[in-house]
């Protein structure tokens, strides 16, 4: 029979392949497993092409060997069984079908045909990580729905992202629907640009801002534009607005232009001040309405200092950091953190974490000092304390330590809490000591009251990093209130200019997305790129989370992208959780010695934003950086690759934890395959929380906007965006028709080539 000699020709290849690379395997120290199977198909191809029945024997020994040996390495995580039972399921149906003639193989094909199905079909199916039931404590807030201005990126300065309206609930969420679209013909032929802005809400108008530091105010009931301001900002790469930040004059007499601000800066590095009901330049702020962020802030190159992140206003102050293109040079624009006056853009103070002599201006030479942790992402304000926390990333190059600004040492990745009125230092708490995996501190620290380890309620700052882990912190002292542990880590493989700490942070809350890789953990699609995976597993250094970066192939994870990122986290006040949402996907890396490094750079270019191959000039070294793939390019660690997750915050355990998404609109070879499987993809942006119990999210891979119960974290409603979204979502009442929205920011999901430019606002139908 024909197809019986095509199929054995199939299982020739494939048992060839499986001995070879098992073998190769086998010889680095990896698992029996796949020689093994390999020569059992072997045998089955040749039985086959005999038209003898015993191939099917063999094929359903390999299967039954299979599921074996797969529970014994990965239990019962779906995931974990796929790529290993999918092939072997599959072969036994084919094979029993092709003696289907033959009792009882019609009856094996059958099942086999079953299994396959009923073992894929899994693939589509929520399944949570770790469930949560209803239970008789959760409690939904009282609210009588009273219109609240959403005035700061986190909602207020606090960060939490709660809006303590109950219109929209879990009993109707169900039958929300598009409410208005707004557009902001933004250009969207511009690489390295993406919109993830959350807009504010003042009153009835919406402040939203693109990736071109555009500010457009948006009717927040009907949609419809009030006012554009084009700031025209360019740059190198990486363009982002995140968010813009309000001021309202209480000194100001009634109607007097710029009584009320929108404060704004830009990815080229200007700070400007708009008139909230025009759009026009405030005259007094700075130059005509304008500052110059780049001012003594060092040399400037390309992609070097500027704004992704919204500014923070603090009181009468805006407060602000910058981004700093990673991984391009040692003596990088300065990381000073600096506060402007919010009336007169006059510089009020300036921290330098280089030189505690710094009070406002430069004291030695003409710039603050260079190489010096940034905060490029939002910081956070408490009125009550007047502290700034600003959470600090790294300084110079994030792979070599060697020459960082002494005095900067303590402050890199670290929470920093600063004085609002002089700017200096109250406290500082290192999250990651002498930092050579680019663990800076990506989020805004969430301001909230929580009990401490002898069960009293404090006012707490809590921080979450690109490990996994969150601290909780007396926001006055900066003391844990939730136990943490100095830990061993590995000090080999580091190159010998690194200094490398033997000891590390770790927290007592949580740990999110960071579990230990293993040989047995690398994934694929397949057993044949899950085999490639193990391989490259064994042919990289790996020694846990803090694996030193060195001159050979080593393995980050968590990577440089996260555990958490930018998106922080919600907070629902009521019942004392905290959501959060993580990305994983594991970096490799090598450090390339000088010479090595010029060679590759005159064949591959450099990435301009430091995440690829990188320059890292005026040291001996450059470095690659990559996302550890497949042959099918998918990630080669086991889903999910990112979740939704509640933390109960009294008990301190996770309330449940789900998938983030489906990879609908991802696929092996770049291919998109449409198959919504729930495999939990990396998320971008943040969750926000309603007291209706309720917490949307929209940083998916797979173009929806979400909502979830907060008590359960059961799926209640989603909605088909026209493109993804990579920004937080938020919600207010409107002031005129008293009705509660959702709006998101749709611009495209992370790294996916379909952008868009839309505002989008959701509601419940208008009563009759």
């Amino acid at each position: 029979m024909l197809a019986r000699k095509f199929f054995s020709v199939v299982l020739a290849v494939i048992a060839i392949f499986l001995i070879a690379m098992g073998a190769r395997l086998l010889l680095m120290g990896g698992s029996l497993y796949y020689a093994l199977i390999g020569l059992v198909y072997a045998a089955s191809a040749i039985a086959m092409w005999k038209s003898s029945t015993r191939a099917v024997h063999l094929l359903g020994l390999a299967l039954l060997a299979t599921i074996a040996w797969s529970f014994h390495e990965v239990g019962t995580a779906y995931w974990g069984l796929f790529p290993r039972l999918l092939v072997p399921l599959g072969l036994f149906f084919v094979g029993a079908l092709l003696f289907a003639s033959v009792k009882p193989m019609g009856v094996w094909a059958l099942v086999g045909l079953v299994a396959f199905v009923g073992f894929f079909a899994r693939a589509f199916m929520a399944v949570p990580e770790v469930s949560h039931q209803k239970s008789a404590d959760y409690k939904i807030a009282k609210s009588d729905n009273t219109p609240l201005d959403w005035t700061a990126y986190g909602r207020d300065t606090l960060g939490v992202r709660y809006s303590p309206f109950t219109q929209i609930s879990r009993d109707n969420v169900k039958d929300l629907q598009p409410a208005w679209t707004y557009r902001t013909e933004r250009d969207l032929t511009i690489p390295n640009s993406a919109d993830q802005n959350t807009p504010l809400q003042i009153g009835n108008t919406l402040y939203s801002c693109t990736p071109q530091n555009a500010v457009h105010a948006i009717n927040a009931t009907t949609g419809q534009r009030e006012w554009l301001f084009e700031a025209k900002a360019t740059t190198y790469a990486w363009a982002r607005c995140r968010g813009l930040g309000y001021h309202r004059d209480a000194q100001a007499p009634a109607g007097q232009a710029c009584a009320a601000r929108i404060i704004g800066n830009t990815v080229d590095g200007r700070l400007f001040a708009l008139d909230a009901k025009t759009g026009a330049l405030c005259p007094g702020f700075g130059h005509q309405g304008v500052v110059n962020l780049r001012d003594k802030m060092g040399p400037i190159g390309p992609g070097y200092y500027y704004q992704t992140s919204a500014p923070l206003v603090a009181g009468d102050k805006i407060v602000v950091g910058g981004w700093i293109s990673d991984n391009q040079k040692l003596g990088e624009p300065a990381g000073a953190v600096r506060a402007f006056d919010v009336r007169s853009g006059a510089l009020v103070w300036a921290w330098d974490p280089g030189n505690a002599a710094v009070g406002k201006d430069p004291v030695n030479g003409n710039s603050y000092t260079l190489g010096t942790p940034n905060m490029w992402t939002h910081a956070a304000y408490d009125p009550a304390l007047d502290t700034i926390y600003a959470p600090m990333g790294n300084a110079g190059t994030d792979y070599y330590n060697a020459g960082r600004p002494k005095e900067s040492l303590k402050y890199n990745a670290a929470l920093v809490a600063l004085d609002a009125g002089t700017g200096k230092p109250k406290w500082a708490f290192q999250t990651t000591h002498h930092d050579l995996w680019d663990y800076d501190i990506p989020a805004q620290p969430a301001l909230l009251d929580m009990k401490n380890d002898q069960g009293q309620m404090v006012p707490a700052v809590l921080v979450f990093t690109k490990r996994g882990q969150i601290f909780a912190l007396d926001r006055r002292s900066g003391e844990p209130i939730a136990k943490v542990d100095e830990r061993p880590v590995p000090t080999n493989g580091a190159i010998p200019e690194n200094t490398v700490s033997p000891t590390q942070p770790y927290s007592s809350l949580p740990n999110i997305g960071a579990g230990r890789l293993s040989e047995a953990s690398s994934w694929g699609m397949t057993m044949f790129d899950q085999l490639m995976c193990r391989i490259s597993f064994k042919q990289m250094r790996y020694d846990g989370d803090f694996t030193q970066p060195g001159l050979d192939w080593s393995i980050s994870s968590p990577g440089a992208l996260g555990g958490m990122n930018w998106g922080s986290a919600s907070y629902d006040p009521e019942n004392r959780r905290l959501f959060v949402n993580d990305i994983r996907l594991v970096n490799t890396r090598r450090i390339i010695p000088r010479a090595e490094y010029e060679a590759i750079a005159k064949v591959r270019p450099p990435t301009p934003d430091g995440h690829g191959l990188a320059a890292m000039e005026g040291t001996p070294y450059g470095v690659l950086t990559g996302v550890w793939y497949s042959a099918l390019g998918v990630p080669c660690q086991q889903p999910p690759l990112g979740t939704v997750t509640a933390i109960d915050l009294d008990s301190r355990q996770i309330a449940w934890q789900v998938p983030a998404g489906t990879a609908k609109e991802l696929g092996p070879l770049g291919i998109k395959f449409r198959l919504p499987m729930v495999m939990g993809m990396p998320t971008y942006a943040g969750t926000s929380t309603t007291a209706g119990g309720l917490v949307f999210f929209a940083g998916f891979q797979d173009f929806y906007l979400r909502a979830y119960d907060a008590e359960t974290g059961e799926e209640l409603w989603k909605y088909a965006l026209p493109v993804g979204s990579s920004a937080t979502p938020m919600s207010y009442i409107s002031p005129v028709d008293q009705r509660q929205y959702v709006v998101v920011s749709v611009g495209g999901a992370a790294r996916a080539k379909e952008a868009g430019d839309y505002v989008m606002a959701f509601a419940l139908p208008k009563r009759p």
